[in-house]
């Protein structure tokens, strides 16, 4: 389905606010493929999301699920103690840092009752069960993988395609288990390198995603064998996105480093610099949801304030090149972007 689509962008799940039913519907009505997030929103707001997508467009989408961490046994009190007074210069009290599964399994039961077309997952394998469930209601499944060995295993659980992501993608890595000894959870691969090496693996259809914003990214991709780009960064300044207006002002602006840290979540993800990931980022366990419960009163009241110093600013690497245009606009300019580009090779290797 994701290879049949007119374009061939896939636009990115962006948790926490940016990806809205506008976004995905403009994207699936303009040719390409958009997924609605399902992390961090309950069980029925996930279901009202999908009905509010399915009002903007007749055409199929998908949604994006993170499959449960491994509760960890790092030291949040110590973080705690360490953020507590950033959150005090907000007036406002930090969360509890507990575990949970993000209502997995109900939003599994959602999808299935929903048969959304395609599903996809992040941070690991979902249940065998749940792969059934969903292939026997008509739905795709993607798996996203960051190493050779995760490709591996998302084949055998029984995917349909795979989300190859490199490590210059906005967000959080899709590793599958978050290693401390590691700064990006796990080993990273750089995404062309990563694509031959999964193509080596399996014959499953390829999405890659990671750092991509330009259709000459898009067209490179194609070319090293995926069957679609995952573009999420280059839409965070449509309007058709929920990004907040702190977000947009630091992407504009287009002076700040990225960075992958665990500040904000307590797993690997890459934003944008900021006071808080200076002050914090080394410091920051990987304990996952345990920081990011913990944390998001004062993101919020960041947000609140327009003041991006505590914000989560999610961005890929080449987030200076994303403009401010919609996203049907955005699709049309890759792809023209894309076609020079394959000309300008074509012309390289004349017959």
């Amino acid at each position: 389905m994701i290879a049949e689509t007119r374009i061939p962008v896939v636009v990115a799940p962006m948790a926490g606010g940016p990806t809205t039913p506008e976004l995905v519907a403009a994207a699936a009505e303009a040719g390409a493929f958009g997924f609605l997030a399902a992390a961090l929103v309950t069980p029925d707001r996930l279901r009202a999301l999908i009905a509010a997508t399915r009002q903007g467009t007749t055409r199929p989408f998908g949604v994006n699920i993170f499959t449960p961490s491994r509760e960890s046994a790092a030291d949040v009190d110590s973080y705690r103690d360490r953020v507590l007074a950033d959150a005090e210069r907000y007036g406002v009290l930090l969360g509890d840092p507990d575990w949970d599964d993000d209502h997995y399994a109900a939003k599994v039961d959602v999808v299935v009752e929903e048969r959304v077309p395609v599903v996809s997952f992040t941070f690991g394998l979902p249940r065998p069960t749940d792969v059934e469930r969903l292939k026997a209601a008509g739905t795709r499944v993607v798996i996203t993988v960051t190493t050779p060995a995760e490709a591996r295993a998302a084949a055998a659980a029984g995917a349909d395609v795979l989300c190859v992501q490199g490590p210059a993608a906005g967000g959080h890595r899709s590793v599958f288990t978050d290693d401390p000894a590691h700064p990006g959870g796990a080993p990273a691969y750089d995404l062309l390198p990563l694509l031959r090496l999964v193509a080596a693996e399996t014959d499953l259809p390829l999405v890659a995603a990671g750092g991509l914003v330009h259709g000459a990214d898009v067209a490179a991709v194609l070319a090293a064998g995926a069957v679609a780009a995952q573009l999420g960064t280059a839409f965070l300044r449509s309007p058709e996105a929920g990004t907040s207006r702190a977000h947009r002002t630091a992407l504009a602006d287009a002076d700040r480093e990225t960075t992958v840290t665990r500040a904000f979540s307590g797993r690997p993800a890459r934003g944008l610099v900021n006071q808080f990931i200076t002050d914090h980022g080394e410091a920051a366990p990987a304990a996952y949801p345990n920081v990011n419960n913990l944390t998001k009163p004062l993101r919020a009241a960041s947000t609140a304030a327009d003041d991006p110093e505590s914000m989560s600013l999610w961005a890929g690497q080449s987030y200076p090149l994303a403009r401010e245009a919609p996203t049907a606009e955005i699709l049309a300019t890759l792809m023209a972007q894309a076609r020079e580009a394959v000309a300008n090779l074509t012309a390289r290797f004349p017959v």
